[in-house]
């Protein structure tokens, strides 16, 4: 078992479209008839979402489908859960200067934080946080627990493809 880190940081905008953070449905929709354009929309829409999905690096809507990204999106891979908390708090430490709430950058907090992580990595559970930035950005932090990953264990390990 190992941990893959995953960050993130952009528009709110773009995270709150949640289409492109959700992996598409396996069956597609049926083809549209002629002239039936919502059900046209439909389609088109579906194959944007399938055409993203898997290479957006917005955070998916659930921490586990950061696996089937692009290995170019992981920005670390550790053996021990506690290096994995290391390079969490450094994120955070980065980040914090331009927290949006005040709170969410006291030193305490981030302790409390990254030694939850490193507990619920311990038993093999993923880690997500989020942090919205000053202005109109959204920080995005994913610790996931990878081979197998327990909450999806039929998703492969990005280093394996």
């Amino acid at each position: 078992m190992h941990h893959h880190g995953y960050s993130w940081t952009g528009e709110k905008r773009a995270f709150d479209d949640e289409a492109v953070r959700r992996p598409p449905y396996p069956d597609p929709p049926p083809p549209a008839a002629p002239g039936d354009a919502v059900a046209q929309r439909l389609v088109e829409r579906y194959r944007e979402v399938v055409a993203e999905f898997a290479v957006t690096g917005v955070p998916p809507m659930e921490t586990a489908y950061w696996l089937v990204k692009p290995v170019s999106l992981v920005r670390g891979t550790w053996a021990e859960p506690k290096e994995a908390g290391d390079w969490l708090a450094e994120r955070l430490a980065e980040a914090a200067p331009r927290f949006a709430v005040r709170t969410e950058s006291d030193p305490v907090r981030a302790e409390r934080l990254v030694r939850d992580a490193v507990e619920r990595l311990g038993r093999g559970g993923d880690v997500s946080l989020g942090h919205f930035l000053r202005g109109t950005l959204f920080h995005s932090l994913a610790l996931v627990t990878c081979s197998p990953n327990r909450a999806r264990p039929e998703l492969d390990c990005p280093l394996d493809r």
